[in-house]
């Protein structure tokens, strides 16, 4: 009976502390949508040009794509919540910065600061990789999903709203949230790597932070391959995001709160996919199905939107675009998870984020260039053929192996 109270407890901790972590990427997405939609106008204060608006949000995504690695390979040696705490510290700072900016020079230091100093969403999947079992592993990371699509629904209308009293008003209250981050990490939130692990993970070679050591995971024969999957699914799917409202307004002449609408449609069915349905899908069929029938579903959403004539059509092909990349996501996140060593899951995972920030900088200006010298079709085509490239790999690449990522690998692909 001892031994079953000590397992029950232990089970009930775990979910105690997915749900903290939940908690925590919510909030985090919360205040970071609060002032996203805001920032160009934000900018208007200072007469920033288009241009410079623009670089604005490449100098964040550029400090995301050196530092999430850089962070989950040292959460691999230090632990993940001195990280996080050190992380969301960060991101405060970052938000305090924007609300007392009253130059474009401290606007573009304060989302400076938020990429180089941030990596809470890498290190999220790191804390949700370490407490959770294999078979729960897809279920556990669909939660980012959800906490995503939560997050990015709420948070627009809310700054929009605050924004009313100034826009360095919704600045403040993103930064009360992030501090009521770091004050539950610090309060609730326990360490998820042993203290034995972290210090044979310091004496292993393999955790040195260097970069040559994170170019090869990428060369790795299973890990590799995730990784690049991913990045082509990131900027599928980036490309979609990125450009929707402009494609909307030039193509079929959508006022902005339908478009609205239509965005927070596709939250709420990736909210309920990843949420609610995953862990149910999951325990029916094999990720690999899933995930396979996830990157077709994509591709043919894509196709559809590509030719999208009016709402109906737009709304038909919005549907499996938003079921099939809820699912893409959380299972090509849960194979990485598994099929990386236990030793480099934060530095793996700092690179799985770092693949969607390169398409955060790549794909607005692409998008945007696209449609404006070939039409609004060619953006939903670029994108259909990217996750084709997706499924072409899956299908011909990504076979099941005796050993796909070594002797020491966590799993094999499923």
């Amino acid at each position: 009976m001892r031994y079953l109270k000590e397992g029950f407890d232990q089970k009930m901790e775990k979910k105690k502390n997915l749900g903290l972590v939940f908690f925590f990427v919510f909030i985090d997405l919360l205040g970071y949508s609060l002032i996203l939609p805001l920032l160009p106008y934000y900018a208007e204060e200072y007469q920033a040009t288009p241009f410079i608006v623009g670089l604005i949000g490449t100098i964040n995504a550029l400090g995301q794509l050196v530092a999430a690695p850089i962070i989950g390979r040292l959460s691999d040696r230090y632990g993940r919540r001195p990280l996080l705490i050190f992380s969301i510290s960060g991101t405060v700072l970052s938000f305090l910065i924007l609300g007392f900016a009253n130059t474009l020079f401290l606007l573009i230091l304060s989302r400076f600061l938020d990429g180089i100093l941030g990596g809470n969403v890498a290190l999220a999947k790191a804390y949700i990789t370490d407490v959770s079992e294999e078979k729960d592993r897809a279920k556990s990371l669909g939660l980012i999903g959800a906490a995503f699509g939560l997050g990015f629904i709420i948070g627009p209308v809310i700054g929009g709203t605050l924004a009313q009293f100034g826009y360095n008003v919704p600045a403040f209250v993103a930064a009360g949230l992030s501090f009521l981050n770091l004050v539950l990490v610090i309060w609730r939130l326990p360490e998820s790597l042993s203290p034995e692990a972290r210090e044979k993970q310091r004496e292993s070679p393999q955790t040195r932070f260097t970069l040559d050591l994170l170019i090869k995971e990428l060369k790795r024969p299973c890990v590799g391959l995730l990784l690049q999957m991913q990045l082509f699914y990131n900027l599928s799917f980036t490309l979609f995001t990125a450009s929707f409202a402009l494609f909307a307004k030039i193509t079929l002449d959508f006022t902005a709160q339908t478009t609205a609408y239509l965005l927070t449609l596709v939250g709420v069915i990736q909210v309920i996919m990843q949420g609610f349905l995953i862990g149910k899908l999951t325990a029916r069929f094999k990720e690999r199905s899933l995930l396979f029938s996830g990157t077709i579903g994509l591709t043919v959403g894509l196709f559809l939107y590509a030719f999208t004539q009016n709402l109906a059509w737009m709304i038909v092909s919005l549907v499996p675009i938003s079921v099939s990349a809820g699912v893409a996501n959380t299972m090509l996140t849960s194979q990485l998870s598994k099929s990386t060593l236990k030793e480099d899951v934060g530095g793996t995972m700092g690179l799985s984020a770092s693949t969607q920030t390169l398409a955060q900088i790549v794909c607005p200006a692409l998008g945007g260039l696209l449609i404006a010298e070939l039409g609004g079709w060619a953006v939903g085509i670029l994108a259909a053929l990217l996750m084709a490239v997706v499924v072409g790999m899956l299908y011909f690449r990504l076979r099941p192996l005796p050993e796909p990522c070594g002797d020491e690998a966590a799993s094999s692909v499923v």
